[in-house]
């Protein structure tokens, strides 16, 4: 399975790695929802604006969310994540998720380690490629033309698998 995302052109200008994905209103519609991909977070945040459009019942957040820019004034939501998989169909992840409740703290929905963590997260941007990547598919990291292999090594990531895995780094022409 694998859930594809992209680089976004931000409000600001800046060009960030996103997933696409649709939360569970009150209404019981899904919401489309940009979610920034943020390998530093550990759980997943709802902007503000997010939790306006759910409409859903707001319960007091058991965990404070704390960042860069500190802490921010959070509430909880009993409801559901839906991504879609390149075949189509849904990985849906169903419990509580914080929500912003101040609409200066958050621009953008974040994608924390608490869904990341399931899947190979894969985030290049000079490939261009935002991606979770979970059962049924690996990935291969490869030595282009303009790389030198430098190390190559047997790795022991599944018992008694002898895949050679290579190291490598770019050396300027």
């Amino acid at each position: 399975m694998r859930i594809d995302g992209m680089w976004y052109l931000c409000d600001d200008g800046i060009t960030r790695p996103i997933i696409v994905g649709e939360m569970q209103a009150a209404d019981e519609g899904w919401r489309r929802v940009l979610f920034l991909v943020d390998t530093g977070a550990d759980q997943t945040v709802l902007s503000a604006d997010v939790l306006a459009d759910l409409a859903l019942a707001a319960m007091p957040a058991a965990v404070a969310v704390e960042g860069a820019g500190g802490q921010v004034n959070t509430a909880a939501l009993d409801t559901q994540l839906r991504l879609t998989c390149d075949a189509g169909m849904h990985v849906v992840f169903k419990g509580q998720f914080a929500a912003s409740v101040d609409h200066h703290s958050l621009d953008m929905s974040v994608l924390g380690r608490d869904i990341t963590n399931h899947f190979a997260l894969l985030v290049d941007r000079a490939q261009e490629v935002v991606c979770l990547v979970g059962q049924r598919h690996r990935c291969v990291v490869e030595p282009c033309q303009r790389h030198r292999i430098i190390e190559s090594c047997t790795a022991g990531i599944i018992p008694g698998d002898s895949r050679r895995h290579l190291l490598a780094y770019s050396r300027p022409p």
